[in-house]
């Protein structure tokens, strides 16, 4: 092929939807093409993929290319992805990956199963060593799920469709949102790549360094205890139509990137237990620091209740935990207590720490106090807990390391993040848990 003919067939990808979308995604439009000019059968690979940087963090990347054979799975795109994700396991970069897809050449039959086959292996060996992120911009079925969904992050759309189904189904962004599968959903493609763009500032490159550092900013005033801690206007919130007594984010305290996990009160779901302990393992593989606010009644099952405790407890990376409300029992235990592990547990002056929900402590500890009119029962359970469950009780015992008010709070998180920052745990050999 002539040097004309390999420019006129480079610009003629360029002028595909997955070029131009990736284009949109890196720096200045700008990105080194890997494999550019692959043929799968009569045409070209039906995948764009590259490398280059985004928001100045280096960034390996594809986009399945629907002008090409509607973007179907193909032995040539599978070794297109197989060669991004090699590269990324080589040098400890992040990938992100565009899905847009009709399925998959059918007509290359076992072959094209093994291609399936090649991608997901080389994804499951880089979970935990680079930073995996999904972006659903139409369809998104079959076995490109499966690869798609096992991301660490999925952004999804909201005319997408992501599921097993090779018909779709039920698949629309709205109900893998609440279903947990898509952590973030976007009004259209400009959104997707936005939210992209911005996720990969709060990750690292890879498991054994650090995010990059950004300029420190005051928090902002609110009536959200996380917002008066984080820096203003750094939170990256994640699935927050799943779970309804929890909230996750990326966040930034002092320029510096944590993992926050909010619980607002009430008895945590299965649905809340599955978000925080998978938020944890992702911010525990990655050496992000962990600030967990308190407050809850409990778990709804003791299966719940094991799966976060465990998440929790094998984490070695830097754990704060905060009580704002009341922390009863197993919620105490699993999030700032001795399950947790945390290395360091403040309550505000408010807080209330019991073994079981206050009304039944009064009852079991102070029976006589609870000797009033049933109507008047709550308030003397609030009265009992004031004097015997408070935060400085459960400090003076050693539950928590500090009382500190709202106002405090801030500067108290920012000294104790920047002692654990060389925090080092050596854990037994094993390949892992079971829980």
């Amino acid at each position: 092929m002539s040097i004309e003919n390999v420019t006129q067939a480079k610009a003629a990808i360029a002028d595909t939807s997955a070029y131009k979308t990736l284009a949109s995604f890196f720096d200045d439009g700008e990105f080194m093409s890997v494999d550019v000019l692959a043929k799968s059968q009569d045409t070209y690979a039906e995948v764009v993929a590259g490398y280059g940087t985004v928001e100045g963090v280096f960034v390996y990347a594809f986009a399945q290319n629907p002008d090409f054979c509607g973007g179907a799975m193909s032995k040539a795109q599978a070794a297109k992805l197989k060669k991004i994700y090699d590269l990324a396991l080589k040098t400890g970069a992040p990938v992100v990956g565009f899905y847009n897809s009709k399925g998959g050449r059918l007509d290359e039959g076992n072959a094209l199963l093994a291609g399936y086959g090649e991608v997901l292996n080389a994804a499951s060996k880089l979970s935990g060593v680079v930073p995996q992120i999904s972006v659903i911009l139409g369809d998104c079925l079959g076995t490109s799920a499966l690869n798609a969904a096992s991301a660490d992050f999925v952004i999804a759309c909201k005319d997408s469709k992501l599921s097993l189904d090779t018909m779709g189904g039920d698949a629309d962004a709205e109900s893998n949102a609440k279903s947990g599968v898509a952590c973030v959903i976007a009004q259209d493609e400009a959104e997707a790549v936005s939210k992209a763009k911005e996720l990969v500032t709060y990750l690292p490159l890879n498991n054994i360094v650090e995010p990059y550092s950004f300029e420190a900013a005051d928090p902002e005033p609110a009536d959200c205890i996380g917002s008066k801690v984080v820096d203003a206007g750094s939170a990256f919130k994640l699935c927050k139509d799943f779970g309804d007594i929890s909230r996750t984010a990326l966040a930034r305290i002092d320029g510096h990137t944590v993992g926050l996990v909010n619980t607002l009160g009430g008895t945590l779901t299965a649905d809340d237990a599955n978000k925080i302990a998978k938020f944890i393992r992702f911010c525990d593989a990655f050496s992000l620091p962990t600030l967990t606010f308190v407050n809850a009644s409990g778990f709804e099952d003791i299966k719940s209740a094991a799966k976060v405790t465990s998440a929790y407890a094998e984490a070695t990376t830097a754990k704060i935990s905060v009580v704002t409300g009341t922390a009863v029992g197993a919620s105490y235990i699993a999030l700032a207590g001795a399950g947790a592990n945390a290395d360091v547990v403040f309550a505000l002056p408010d807080a209330v720490i019991s073994p079981v929900n206050p009304e039944a402590a009064a009852l079991i500890l102070a029976p006589e106090k609870m000797n009033v009119p049933v109507a008047e029962q709550k308030a003397a359970a609030e009265q009992f807990a004031k004097e015997n469950l408070s935060a400085e009780k459960a400090c003076e015992n050693g539950y928590v390391d500090d009382v500190v008010s709202e106002e405090e709070l801030r500067k108290a998180i920012t000294t104790t993040m920047y002692m654990l920052s060389g925090k080092r745990v050596e854990t037994l050999s094993k390949k892992h848990s079971t829980i």
